[in-house]
């Protein structure tokens, strides 16, 4: 097959094609944070504000890990949308391999970390008292299905790169329409609170695994997974590692530096940090939808570097980020407005939603800074540059997220200055990535001679 001649990525309409490729993706992530949304809802309702604080202060710790394997994997994802637009196919066949035989090796790591390290990482996080068994058992059963989660996550980004985006969204909507109807069962009907939420989680991670793993072994094209032919190729694991371990580091200190809120956060009580649970369950929802867009540039990216169309690289990232940046804009008004309302669905405690409704105003106006970090970062990486986004993000998100934290909160400790370590870090790191968009050395360093 030509796919030069065949992919319109690298031949449409630059802003049909990014919508065409964004709109499964954002339906798909719409419906990745609807169940985890559920998770919360049902927790904080029928349970209890120590079970939604809870489970809430475990998803940092889940972060670290889950993250550096997912960005380790992202490496493999940019060589194979790269391979895809260049049409070869042995490249291609061995990234995927790759990609699987890594999956499967960081969800078993995963697994073994994650369980021996669950208590001391929520002790180190002051995770109170109260809630500390609600938090260990919710991560104890998480762990325990991890292989499942990252073959998942690694599975979709091997069909997204090579340009479909609709499967995995079918694949998604069926896993959380499983999740919700098991969160009511185990939760409502069999009452096993926390553990029942878990267990829905795990289980509908398995059906999801299972589906793509089903796609890619069906298919025909050279993308196609043989089960005997999954393990690391030399060659491509290196690459994949080059690409992979600055995004997968830059996840870890990210987590890290988030780690170090929570904790933060965690200082002042259950009510902050139900609070800070519910938030940000919605704050994720623009999250979604900036990642989805974050995502779609790499793809376009990936790929006209691929086929060596360097113009639609420069274009395909202008029309991107005026996309995002159109979008975001509309969803920060929408949670500035109703940000009551909208806590409200989590919980009906007016403590949690007035201290709820603060973190609201403190960083929601920030949001616009955080577009230019998602799509420029997404773009140099879609032609391969990985250490220079992971150094800028390193230094303006944790490290100056770390001495807000350590040197500003004392000396006004609130949870509203807690909060407002996002949008300072943002701002800052927003602007470092114009300037070095902007100078291109990132394009020039990787185009042929």
């Amino acid at each position: 097959m030509d796919t030069a001649q065949k992919n319109q990525i690298v031949e449409g309409v630059i802003w049909k094609q990014l919508l065409l490729f964004f709109f499964p993706i954002l339906i798909g992530s719409f419906f990745q944070q609807l169940y985890n949304t559920v998770d919360t809802i049902i927790v904080g309702q029928f349970v209890g504000k120590q079970a939604l604080a809870g489970v809430g202060s475990t998803g940092t710790v889940i972060n670290l890990w889950l993250g550096f394997f997912i960005g380790l994997a992202g490496g493999a994802s940019v060589i194979i949308s790269q391979y895809y637009g260049a049409s070869d196919g042995d490249g291609l066949s061995k990234a995927v391999h790759t990609s699987i035989a890594l999956a499967l090796a960081g969800g078993a790591a995963l697994t073994a970390v994650g369980l021996v390290t669950a208590r001391a990482s929520l002790e180190m996080l002051d995770v109170a008292e109260d809630v500390m068994d609600e938090a260990m058992t919710y991560i104890t059963v998480f762990y325990s299905g991890m292989i499942a989660t990252v073959v998942y996550n690694v599975g979709t980004g091997i069909l997204r790169a090579i340009g479909d985006s609709k499967r995995p969204l079918y694949i998604l909507i069926a896993c959380c329409g499983v999740n919700i109807v098991l969160d009511l069962l185990f939760v409502v009907v069999f009452h096993w609170a926390v553990f029942g939420v878990a267990l829905a989680t795990v289980i509908a991670q398995l059906v999801s695994a299972a589906l793509v793993m089903l796609r890619l072994t069906l298919v025909r094209e050279s993308y196609r997974v043989r089960l005997r032919q999954i393990r690391f190729h030399g060659p491509t694991l290196k690459k994949v590692v080059r690409l992979g371990l600055p995004t997968g580091m830059q996840s870890v200190l990210y987590s890290i530096s988030n780690l170090v809120i929570q904790a933060a956060v965690n200082s002042f009580g259950t009510d902050a940090m139900a609070s800070w649970a519910a938030v940000s369950r919605i704050d994720g929802f623009v999250w979604m939808v900036m990642g989805a867009f974050g995502i779609s540039v790499t793809t376009f990216v990936g790929q006209n570097f691929g086929a060596g169309r360097y113009d639609r690289v420069l274009r395909g990232t202008r029309v991107c980020l005026a996309l995002t940046a159109g979008t975001t804009l509309a969803l920060t008004a929408v949670e500035l407005i109703f940000a009551g309302p909208l806590l409200r669905i989590f919980t009906g405690d007016e403590t949690v939603v007035s201290l709820g409704t603060t973190f609201v105003r403190v960083w929601a106006p920030a949001y616009i800074a955080y577009v230019f970090i998602e799509i420029f970062s997404g773009a140099v990486r879609g032609v391969g540059e990985a250490l220079q986004p992971m150094v800028i993000t390193i230094f303006g998100v944790c490290v100056l997220r770390l001495a807000w934290i350590w040197g500003v909160l004392p000396l006004h400790r609130t949870a509203a200055m807690v909060a407002a370590s996002y949008p300072v870090t943002w701002g800052i790191t927003g602007v470092v990535f114009i300037v070095y968009y902007l100078r291109k050395n990132w394009l020039k360093r990787h185009m042929p001679a």
